[in-house]
């Protein structure tokens, strides 16, 4: 299933933390944190929101910081996403 986002949306998919700490110790499950960092799985078309014009800056494959609690996780075909406003993502990662 294709998942096509509307207006300012953004699908992104997280990357997994490390599982391990810089000294070799590995995590337990409890012990890790939300990943902060997503990779752009599809864009919106932008245009009017909230009666402003929205021009999208993102494209798929970017790599992203997210605002920690926002959007809106959804699973499809057993893959986790999460759907946020553009003007959620804090930063691009290089």
């Amino acid at each position: 299933m294709k998942i096509n986002p509307l207006f300012d949306k953004v699908v992104l998919k997280f990357i997994e933390a490390e599982e391990t700490t810089k000294g070799g110790l590995l995590l337990a499950a409890s012990a890790k944190e939300k990943p902060e960092i997503a990779e752009v799985i599809a864009v919106g078309p932008g245009g009017l929101v909230d009666g402003q014009k929205v021009e999208m800056c993102l494209s798929v494959g970017d790599k992203v910081i997210m605002s920690k609690y926002s959007g809106t996780n959804v699973k499809i075909d057993g893959e986790e996403y999460v759907i946020v406003k553009q003007s959620d993502i804090l930063a691009k990662v290089d």
